[in-house]
C-alpha cells in the first residue's frame, strides 16, 4: 500500500525546517561561544599584567585585555637636599650667676699721703728702722722711729678722723692685714704702725 504523494511533500518540507533551525542554533552558540573565550582564555592566573589574545577577535573584550593596569601612585622617597634655615648658628650665651664688681683699691698720691709714726713692739732690735725703709721705698714719709711699750694684739696701721684710704694704702704697701681707729695717745695728724712679732716683714 503506497503513501499518498501530499505527505512525502510535508515529511521533506519538515525536514528542511529542521535543519534550518538546527542551522541557526549552531550558528548562535560558536558565535557567542567564540565571545566568551576569547575574553578568559588567554589570561593567566595568578598574573598581575594580563596579556591580549593570541588572535584579537576586535570584540570589546579584547580592548579591555590589552588596557595595562595602572601603578598605584607613591609619594616621592627623595629627602629635602636642603637643612632647615631656622637652626640658630650661635649657641644662646650660658647664664652666669652675677657677682658684684671687685672695687679696684684707689692709690693715693704720694703728695696726698699723710706722714707715718713706725712703732717696734718686738725683741728685735732695728725692727722699726727696717720696715720704715720700705715704707719710704713706697712713696711714704716716715716722720719718726721708736719703740712702743704696751701691749698690742697684732700688728696695725692706726688711722685719725678722715685717714682710712690712707691708712689701708699703707697696710696693702706693707703687707699688714688690720687697720684700726687710732688710740687716744696718738698724734691726730698721721698714721701710726706698731709693729708686733706676728709680722715677719
Amino acid at each position: 500500500m503506497s503513501r499518498p504523494k501530499g505527505d512525502k511533500g510535508q515529511v521533506l518540507s519538515s525536514l528542511v525546517a529542521v535543519v534550518a533551525v538546527v542551522a541557526v542554533v549552531g550558528g548562535l552558540l560558536v558565535l557567542f561561544g567564540t565571545r566568551g573565550h576569547d575574553s578568559t582564555a588567554d589570561e593567566p592566573k595568578g598574573s598581575s599584567s594580563p596579556k591580549p589574545s593570541a588572535k584579537p577577535s576586535g570584540g570589546p573584550s579584547t580592548i579591555v585585555a590589552s588596557v595595562p593596569p595602572r601603578k598605584p601612585t607613591t609619594a616621592p622617597t627623595t629627602a629635602p637636599t636642603t637643612a632647615p634655615t631656622t637652626v640658630p648658628t650661635t649657641a644662646p650665651p650660658k647664664t652666669e650667676p652675677t657677682q658684684p664688681p671687685a672695687t679696684k683699691p684707689t692709690t693715693i698720691p704720694t703728695a696726698a699721703r699723710p706722714a707715718a709714726e713706725i712703732y717696734n713692739n718686738t725683741p728685735r732690735k732695728g725692727f722699726a728702722e727696717q720696715i720704715a725703709g720700705r715704707a719710704r721705698q713706697s712713696g711714704w714719709t716716715v716722720s719718726g722711729v721708736d719703740n712702743w711699750h704696751g701691749k698690742i694684739v697684732e700688728t696695725t696701721v692706726y688711722y685719725p678722723p678722715g685717714m682710712v684710704q690712707a691708712a689701708n694704702q699703707l697696710a696693702r704697701d706693707l703687707g699688714i692685714g688690720r687697720t684700726k681707729p687710732a688710740l687716744d695717745n696718738m698724734k691726730k695728724d698721721r698714721l701710726t704702725v706698731i709693729l708686733t712679732s706676728d709680722y715677719t716683714g
